[in-house]
């Protein structure tokens, strides 16, 4: 050993464990791991667009499907603090979205869902465990539109009582728009596919006849303190990405005598462009992404 060498400090080496070892310190995201699919996916977004020189909006709504695989980091990952230390658990994911009519890829995407919750006090005495964090839970993901996000939040397991709640998917707090200015928005609303009053609807509708055991609900946003978005400028200059919330749930479900597991998932994105009418500000138009799918 060289005069500068230290011996390696325990924990110092990372071998991965066996599957119910690493399922154990996954906590609340260990049932998310394995692949997943699923076809009735929708996503709504509104766009910047001119029309003969106006500034306005194009909406876009589309049918889709998903495959999201998600991959257990083999052991813990330690963060160092001296007396105290964080061991993060956690899964890689990368998930393919293609549109149902044209069978071209929309979206891809990759990033980690982390579980921050071991945090230990390490004295010369007993290793102790440190107070309970704020948020538990973090969702990184890599957007290829520009965008790198950070959303903080926490996770809790029900049975019983089940329900996907309501959400409002329309732009609000446009100051006094002109008449017919969200015109686009009713034409959406004749389709009984999609609902831009309550997206959520596409999810309720999927589980009417399901028996739905325990669930893991599993909430994130980068409003919570330490998340963030970060925009590269041409995105920052022209339709910012001011938000990201996602709410997944994990459902143990039971329909004509089968059992499976099923995920669903409402999630948001806030895209701020075009001045409100008549007030200061940007107008803020939601991005929503809703889909239903099942563990291959």
């Amino acid at each position: 050993m060289t005069e500068n060498a230290h011996p390696l400090l325990k924990g110092f080496v990372r071998l991965s464990g066996s599957v119910a070892e690493v399922a154990n310190k996954l906590g609340p995201l260990a049932g998310l791991e394995g692949t997943w699919h699923g076809t009735d996916g929708w996503n709504m977004i509104a766009v910047p667009s001119q029309n003969h020189g106006t500034a306005g909006f194009t909406l876009l709504v589309q049918n889709y499907s998903e495959t999201i695989t998600f991959t257990a980091i083999g052991a813990p990952v330690p963060n160092r603090g001296g007396a105290t230390e964080q061991f993060i658990t956690g899964l890689t994911y990368e998930l393919t979205v293609t549109d149902n009519t044209t069978q071209g890829i929309l979206h891809i995407e990759n990033g980690m869902w982390l579980n921050m919750a071991d945090v230990q006090i390490q004295p010369d005495g007993p290793v102790k465990a440190a107070a309970p964090m704020p948020f538990t839970i973090a969702r990184m993901a890599s957007i290829p539109h520009g965008d790198v996000v950070m959303a903080l939040g926490n996770a809790t397991t029900t049975s019983g009582g089940f329900s996907i709640p309501d959400i409002n998917a329309l732009p609000v707090e446009l100051g006094r728009p002109d008449l017919g200015y969200l015109d686009p928005y009713k034409i959406i609303q004749q389709f009984p596919q999609f609902s831009a009053r309550n997206p959520n609807l596409m999810l309720q509708k999927a589980i009417q006849n399901q028996k739905i055991g325990n669930v893991t609900t599993i909430q994130v946003d980068t409003n919570n303190q330490g998340g963030n978005i970060s925009n590269i400028p041409f995105i920052h200059e022209h339709v910012n990405a001011s938000r990201f919330f996602s709410t997944f749930w994990i459902e143990d479900v039971s329909m004509n005598g089968v059992n499976f597991k099923q995920l669903q998932y409402s999630q948001q994105a806030d895209l701020d462009f075009l001045p409100k009418f008549h007030a200061p500000g940007l107008i803020m138009w939601p991005h929503v992404n809703v889909n239903t799918l099942r563990k291959q």
